[in-house]
């Protein structure tokens, strides 16, 4: 009884394919920015104040002035950095939370920056309906689809509307908050950016490579 060979086709190639090569190759890129990005973060949070003293209601006045509660929202940022850009994180959180539709909007433009520009190896061309697509076309889409997400949807409305209510939360809290018992090194006081704490080595690193593709 004689064997017959039966011929062996290779699968077809799919642009999924293509896809998931660009993610993995982009993965020691991205892993090095979210490890950098942890340890800024594991150093700005070593900086927080403990909760109580921020709810203290023994230290809670009100302003003689609009001069006096200026200074008090001063004094009080630079001692509560890290504490306010986490509350300000949580409102931002809770409203997206609360709106999914808006969440996944912007986790899919996040994406989209970051696997298809930022983090994308240079050699990986862009690959759409068999064209290829430049650094600078690439970067042209993204920028009008980010103006287009922000400025002509409800996503900017959203972000912008939670982002004065958590600013709204820290500045009445500065007023309020006497600051006479709070002490402050020269280190401390040399912070002058509201995120000054987090992610600078990461966010160094990422504005880097981005700037090198334009």
């Amino acid at each position: 009884m004689s064997s017959q060979n039966l011929p062996i086709s290779d699968p077809p190639s799919s642009t999924g394919g293509n896809a998931w090569s660009s993610a993995i190759s982009a993965t020691p890129a991205l892993r090095a920015f979210i490890s950098r990005l942890t340890e800024s973060t594991r150093r700005a949070f070593t900086r927080r104040r403990p909760w109580y003293e921020l709810v203290d209601r023994t230290a809670f006045s009100k302003p003689e002035s609009l001069t006096d509660a200026t200074s008090r929202i001063r004094k009080n940022y630079n001692y509560f950095r890290v504490n306010y850009i986490t509350l300000l994180s949580a409102v931002l959180a809770f409203s997206l939370l609360s709106h999914p539709f808006s969440l996944l909007t912007i986790v899919s433009l996040i994406s989209a920056w970051l696997f298809l520009y930022i983090f994308r190896a240079p050699d990986q061309p862009v690959v759409i309906g068999g064209r290829t697509f430049s650094d600078r076309e690439i970067l042209g889409i993204l920028i009008i689809l980010t103006v287009f997400v922000v400025f002509l949807t409800s996503v900017g409305s959203l972000l912008m509307s939670a982002t004065l209510i958590g600013l709204g939360i820290i500045c009445v809290h500065g007023a309020f908050r006497d600051p006479e018992d709070l002490f402050l090194d020269d280190q401390e006081i040399s912070g002058t950016g509201l995120f000054s704490s987090f992610g600078g080595a990461a966010t160094t690193a990422a504005v880097a490579d981005v700037m090198a593709r334009v």
